[in-house]
């Protein structure tokens, strides 16, 4: 089931065009990987997802991004309730100073959601989902930033997940962890992808064969190939794209 189509999308940093002609179908609870040299316009497309562009002065946009065959760009789309459509994990983990449980909650309160039995049983679910219930469980009074790193960026998926997002966007979401907690990153994506459509962007070429079903290799903002992730980095059709996952490049 097709969950996100983009169809003749540019961007532009005032006068930069930091996009060119992208086309790309995103199916419903798979992991699309956007892989590419720094600069190449992959983190720049996982924003436009859900419109976190918007914030930069000078930026505009020309073609479609259909979610559910709705343009998200289109005016009748309230910004706030796409975001609760399709959350967002950063690069680096970015936990509020406020307890584990709060953390969570937090979004569920913005949200309007009142019902203290419904705002436990979401929090704990959402713990659960992100694999970090059973390391928190008797400390959810305890401020957040006392968690280990990899632990953080679990509590920024489940505060995520926590608002029942149909598409989760990761941009980069290993790159400050070790090894360790970036295995349990990994292993969570691809438990996740269950009731989820996820985009990740990634540098490390093995992340990406591990965890993601598609890859798009950005090259100059421009998709250079798509393709199912083991013919893309077993038989890739463009020069390009065989240099870049051999290393010779990027």
């Amino acid at each position: 089931m097709l969950k996100i189509l983009t169809r003749d999308l540019n961007f532009y940093y005032g006068q930069f065009k930091a996009l060119q002609n992208i086309n790309l179908e995103i199916q419903a609870n798979t992991v699309t990987a956007l892989i590419g040299p720094s600069g190449c316009g992959k983190s720049t497309y996982l924003r436009t997802l859900n419109r976190m562009n918007d914030l930069i002065e000078g930026a505009r946009v020309e073609g479609e991004i259909l979610i559910e065959n709705r343009n998200i760009y289109d005016k009748t789309w309230d910004v706030n309730d796409l975001r609760k459509k399709v959350g967002m994990v950063f690069q680096k983990p970015t936990p509020f100073p406020k307890s584990i449980f709060e953390n969570v909650a937090y979004g569920l309160r913005v949200n309007g959601e009142h019902n203290k039995k419904k705002i436990h049983e979401t929090v704990e679910r959402s713990l659960q989902q992100a694999a970090l219930w059973d390391e928190v469980k008797d400390n959810l009074k305890k401020n957040a930033l006392g968690l280990s790193g990899g632990q953080q960026q679990r509590l920024c998926i489940a505060r995520t997940i926590a608002v029942e997002p149909d598409v989760i966007l990761m941009d980069e979401p290993t790159s400050a962890l070790d090894p360790i907690s970036s295995a349990q990153i990994e292993d969570l994506v691809l438990a996740l992808k269950e009731n989820f459509t996820i985009v990740i962007v990634t540098h490390n070429m093995q992340q990406a064969r591990r965890v993601s079903d598609k890859t798009a290799f950005f090259f100059l903002g421009q998709i250079e190939e798509f393709a199912n992730t083991q013919t893309l980095f077993e038989n890739p059709v463009s020069e390009r794209t065989t240099n870049y996952i051999r290393g010779k490049f990027g």
